[in-house]
């Protein structure tokens, strides 16, 4: 978590450039991810609507981890594997409709072993 921690400012905020370099995307669509528009993430990253999206997404990766034990294995869950429970949709699309919750209930069901 630390690694994400954004160097420039003294507030304790999540850098959103490092967020999106650890999930290989650009900013504008981690923008479009947060519902907000492009120029938020860049100028304005430690604003309540990119900080709570960045909190919520971490939420699900640190969840993923936990069970998969790896967090290259939980990052590329994340990203791509769709999720027959919730019509095939990513964890990221999830996180990006604001269902975090139910993605959390259904990871904290899994018992052990990887997170598919």
């Amino acid at each position: 978590m630390l690694a994400l921690r954004d160097p420039d400012s003294d507030a304790p905020v999540i850098s959103a450039r490092r967020f999106a370099q650890a999930l290989h995307i650009d900013l504008q669509t981690l923008a479009q991810q947060a519902h907000v528009h492009r120029n938020t993430v860049s100028r304005l990253p430690e604003s309540e609507s990119v900080q709570g999206f960045l909190r919520q997404a971490l939420r699900v990766i640190c969840a993923a981890t936990d069970v998969s034990g790896d967090v290259r294995n939980a990052l590329f869950w994340y990203r791509n594997e769709p999720l027959a429970i919730f019509d095939y949709k990513t964890a990221e699309q999830l996180v990006s409709e604001q269902r975090t919750d139910d993605l959390l209930r259904y990871i904290t069901s899994l018992e052990g072993g990887p997170t598919a």
